[in-house]
């Protein structure tokens, strides 16, 4: 890796077997000087590492202090426990590791200078929209990493389970049209190592968590997307993973200790019930099987009970935000791994960068249970929880069933008003992150029978009301998963993101009619939201629906924006005196997606299953 430097001094008589001891890893390959919390722990990875003692040199100032050294069960590792003195100049130290007062082996390690203003980084926040982009299928830009000697998987774009080639390079190449769209956020899914023989194309089954996969590109590769984004006042988001790892994973064929992994004599599957984690009725076996059982055959369910585990996980994550200038993280299968290690993961997270925002995949149905997992709930099991931000999965529930079924008493648009009116179950309403569909689900198309003004109406939904709105790569281009409705047909190629696709649908020339109408109301709305501070962070104030017709507003002191959502086949004439208390300081407003003026609020003319979003003067 770039800036790690590591050579060994094998000294000992070539005879001496014994007393050679190659250093094949040091994890974290490096770290840097000034960081609040003054500790580190390195994992040394080598035959027989364990039997050697550790000392530092060029240490005159007492700059350093190795303030305990852990062996495991297993010889072959050391984890080395660092305390760097206030003030610590970046630079290189040696550790030294001995056997019998000879030296067996010899490393530098470095400590990097941080960039100014690190600690203070701004997370992605209300003023922003996230776009969830696959990288595999999004575009192919060097067609020279679809295979990679010494990797399980090649491309092979006709098998949908398979890799196809999307990269880096291809994201890094179409950041124009991105910013052109008004995207201001980009969420990845993960980049890093997935050496896996199938389904490695997902990045969900790490194999090194400190390298990004060979053919996604390198971590050079990834620094440059990542400054490119920045370099366009863009955000970067990355997907982590600390529930599981990959069965690949070089731990697996020499784990450090047993206890590395939740082990069970046989294969155990998780229940997969994610609200077993607050029920306050639950039985042991039911919640030891959720949070111990494996997601997967292939994916290792990680034990992060273990001191030293925990401990990688959580460095790990502030080494990529400050190697890569994070702005945020996403936390796949949030409440699955042990929920103290990932309060103690969200805390230290924070104590180094306050400004900082994470999201965690919380799959639940109601709002209570994923309100348990926000920063700042009152549980009632005493569970402190440090994750800022969750993902709002019963608004996309409730999504779903709201435009395909008929007005009732509890059906259609009503099911919008009723998710909205629980958001005193959050801490905080506004770091929720709303959403139609995602790389896990069918697209919301497919859940409309193909109905482009259903979608119309959910990308203005989530664009307008409260919280951070995140939409799925190829959303603006009206993509679908067809009828295979298996996980590879939810995550399609981009058409143009490959050399020799039969049209771009980057470019407008390249999109069809429908397309580009779909890719203007889009980036109407997201460039509008750019400007609205009311959209961003204003106040909500609903109306209970009637006839089909829900009306909402979101405003502050500079800013009033009112919305109408019609779920019905047919065009409504709205009568507006029922919303006087908001209604009655403005006489007239503009619509922002035909641009038309309105003189007369008194009544509105909204057509069948649309959207009027319009800015009060």
């Amino acid at each position: 890796m770039k800036g790690f430097v590591l050579f060994l001094l094998l000294l000992a008589p070539a005879g001496l077997i014994a007393q050679q001891t190659p250093i094949e890893r040091i994890e974290p390959p490096f770290w840097w000087a000034g960081f609040k919390n003054p500790a580190l722990q390195l994992m040394i990875y080598g035959k027989n590492i364990g039997q050697t003692k550790v000392s530092i040199l060029e240490n005159k100032q007492k700059a350093i202090e190795i303030t305990a050294i852990h062996t495991t069960e297993n010889p072959n590792y050391l984890f080395i426990d660092l305390k760097f003195r206030a003030g610590i100049q970046p630079g290189f130290f040696t550790l030294n590791f001995t056997i019998n007062n000879k030296l067996s082996a010899s490393c530098k390690y470095e400590l990097k200078a941080r960039k100014p203003g690190s600690a203070q980084r701004k997370g992605f926040d209300n003023s922003d929209v996230i776009y969830l982009i696959m990288p595999d299928r999004f575009a192919n830009g060097d067609t020279t990493n679809d295979a990679i000697p010494g990797m399980k998987q090649r491309a092979y774009r006709s098998n949908p389970d398979s890799l196809h080639g999307g990269d880096i390079k291809g994201i890094t190449s179409h950041l124009d049209y991105l910013n052109d769209l008004g995207v201001t956020t980009l969420w990845m899914t993960p980049l890093i190592e997935n050496n896996q023989p199938i389904y490695s194309y997902h990045g969900y089954s790490c194999t090194d968590y400190y390298k990004t996969d060979p053919r996604f590109g390198t971590n050079a590769d990834y620094l440059e997307l990542s400054d490119a984004i920045h370099g366009r006042g863009m955000k970067i988001i990355m997907d982590q993973v600390f529930n599981h790892c990959g069965s690949g994973h070089w731990w697996i064929k020499d784990l450090p200790s047993r206890d590395w992994l939740n082990q069970w004599p046989e294969f155990t599957r998780s229940n997969y019930r994610s609200g077993s984690m607050s029920d306050p009725y639950v039985s042991a076996a039911d919640s030891l099987q959720f949070s111990r059982g494996w997601f997967d055959k292939t994916m290792p369910d990680l034990n992060q009970s273990n001191p030293y585990l925990r401990n990688y996980l959580i460095q790990n994550s502030i080494w990529w935000v400050e190697y890569a200038g994070l702005d945020g993280i996403r936390v796949d299968t949030y409440a699955y791994p042990f929920k103290d290690a990932m309060s103690e993961w969200g805390k230290r997270m924070l104590d180094e960068y306050p400004g900082f925002n994470m999201v965690g995949e919380c799959w639940m149905n109601y709002p209570a249970t994923v309100a348990y997992w926000q920063k700042g709930s009152h549980n009632r099991d005493g569970y402190i929880s440090n994750l800022p931000a969750v993902f709002d999965f019963p608004m996309h529930d409730a999504l779903i069933r709201a435009f395909n079924e008929k007005e009732g008493w509890d059906s259609g648009i009503l099911r919008l008003y009723e998710l909205i009116s629980q958001d005193f179950s959050y801490p905080n309403p506004l770091n929720l992150v709303t959403f139609a569909d995602n790389h896990d689900v069918n697209r919301f198309l497919d859940t409309q029978n193909d109905d482009v003004g259903k979608l119309k109406m959910a990308m203005a939904f989530i664009l307008t009301t409260r919280g951070i709105p995140e939409f799925y790569y190829g959303t603006e281009l009206l993509m679908t998963t067809g009828p295979d409705k298996g996980d590879g047909m939810k995550r399609k190629d981009v058409i143009g993101g490959w050399p020799g696709d039969e049209r771009d649908a980057f470019t407008a020339a390249g999109r069809t009619e429908a397309e580009n109408d779909m890719y203007n109301y889009m980036k109407n709305l997201l460039r509008y939201r750019k400007t609205s501070t009311a959209l961003q962070t204003g106040k909500l104030l609903h109306f209970i629906p009637r006839d089909g017709i829900y009306t909402y507003f979101r405003y502050n002191k500079k800013n009033t924006v009112l919305v109408v959502m019609n779920n019905n086949d047919q065009q409504q004439n709205l009568e507006t005196s029922r919303f006087h208390e908001m209604l009655g300081k403005f006489k007239s407003g503009k619509e922002i997606i035909s641009g038309n003026e309105i003189s007369d609020l008194s009544k509105l003319t909204v057509p069948a299953k649309s959207v009027l979003i319009i800015e009060l003067h």
